[in-house]
């Protein structure tokens, strides 16, 4: 149940292609100053307002100054977007953030920052190999989390939304990983992570503390944990970050062993599928399916268990549910599946750059559970909606995804594709 801030950090890509476009909208004769401003060409910074908004994190707003960087191919090679924002909960604050590319096989981030109340955030991440052209792909990432808004509903399928409790996530990683490329389609990767959650109790005002209606639940105290991965991949995808063609199938499994480091043990095990085929040149239908299973979770705290809900699908961890906050459902297994048609209804230039819009109606289904022999295609949730993208090939998706579902609407902001 790991946190992917560098994910939620904000639709950076698509607030700046819409600040743009009210750039190139002003007028010609426009004098000096005001002329360079509004012309994203010669503009210092493009200043793009800041609305996130989401079911667990509550409402954000700030000023977001965004340069870019483009090489003579055209191509975004990086980002700078720092911000000052105001939380709802949590007072004013600051992030900094870099997003690079320097070539199609490499990219690196980092992302730091805080706010005057409870929450503080940093990830650095450094991937290389992605084309695997090479024998070795290989990544390190970093993180150091504390957020305030986590939520807790019980275990099961069925939790309701009135046990709903809060706490505070204070979580730090270090995790290593190395892949054999046996192939340019077949690969064989190992991940090692170390690192500590440590749960506290709630800062929100209006919801009951965690370990107050869910006194025994496993992980409520500090925990250090040493998980192993292997992960199997046959890849045909025609774009890392923006596939319209080709098929992603991923089986992997896991462990984390206290009589190694730490204290908690559980081991996991799962397969994922990924599908992606353009029907017109403008449109691209893609879809997804996840079964994740934990042979043993006795001594498992409960981040660690299967969860559904939120807007990501993360190998071998959370899977989406789009009209839901984070991990809203949380078992010993989980199943979840989706399908979204990526529709081209826009394309212009920004900063030299060739931009495109999508518009992606999507259905997600999901569930948990806790018997290995229960039936993960009945009592499944549903969320629908709509997703609205900024793209710039090859390597950035900004987006705002809308969700409907039997609890309400959900918004959640983003970069990359949710799957």
């Amino acid at each position: 149940m790991l946190s992917g801030r560098i994910v939620r950090a904000s639709s950076l890509l698509l607030l700046t292609v819409a600040g743009c476009a009210r750039a190139e909208a002003g007028s010609s004769d426009s004098p000096g100053w005001l002329q360079r401003w509004l012309d994203p060409s010669t503009a210092p910074f493009i200043p793009v307002p800041e609305i996130d908004v989401s079911p667990i994190g509550g409402a954000t707003l700030g000023l977001i100054p965004v340069w870019l960087t483009v090489d003579e191919n055209e191509q975004i090679r990086r980002i700078i977007a720092p911000d000052i924002i105001h939380s709802q909960y949590f007072g004013w604050g600051a992030r900094g953030r870099i997003f690079a590319y320097p070539s199609n096989d490499s990219q690196w981030t980092i992302v730091g920052g805080g706010k005057q109340q409870v929450e503080r955030e940093f990830d650095a991440m450094y991937v290389s190999g992605l084309s695997r052209s090479d024998t070795l792909t290989w990544s390190l990432h970093t993180n150091f989390d504390r957020s305030g808004t986590p939520r807790f509903y019980g275990l099961g399928n069925q939790a309701p939304l009135a046990a709903q409790t809060n706490y505070v996530d204070n979580q730090g990683h270090l995790e290593a990983t190395a892949g054999w490329n046996i192939t340019q389609r077949w690969q064989v990767s190992y991940r090692l992570r170390i690192g500590f959650v440590q749960i506290g109790a709630a800062v929100l005002p209006s919801l009951p503390s965690i370990e107050t209606r869910f006194p025994q639940l496993p992980g409520l105290d500090r925990e250090e944990e040493l998980q192993q991965r292997f992960v199997l991949t046959y890849d045909t995808l025609d774009s890392i970050t923006i596939p319209r063609n080709g098929e992603q199938m991923t089986a992997l499994a896991g462990y984390s062993n206290s009589g190694l480091w730490g204290s908690v043990s559980y081991s996991f095990i799962g397969a994922e599928a990924r599908v992606y085929r353009p029907l017109e040149p403008w449109l691209t239908l893609a879809a997804h399916a996840a079964l994740r299973y934990m042979p043993s979770n006795e001594r498992a705290p409960f981040w660690a268990l299967s969860s559904i809900g939120g807007d990501r699908s993360e190998l071998g961890e959370r899977q989406p549910l789009r009209a839901f906050g984070d991990d809203r459902f949380i078992d010993r297994d989980s199943f979840a599946a989706g399908v979204e048609l990526r529709t081209r209804v826009a394309e212009f230039k920004v900063f030299a750059t060739n931009l495109s819009i999508e518009l992606a109606p999507f259905v997600d289904l999901g569930k948990v559970f806790d018997r290995d022999t229960e039936n993960p295609l009945v009592h499944l949730h549903k969320a629908g909606g709509l997703g609205v993208r900024a793209v710039a090939s090859p390597f950035i998706v900004g987006y705002v995804d809308v969700g409907f579902g039997p609890e309400g609407p959900a918004v959640f902001t983003g970069i990359n594709y949710p799957f």
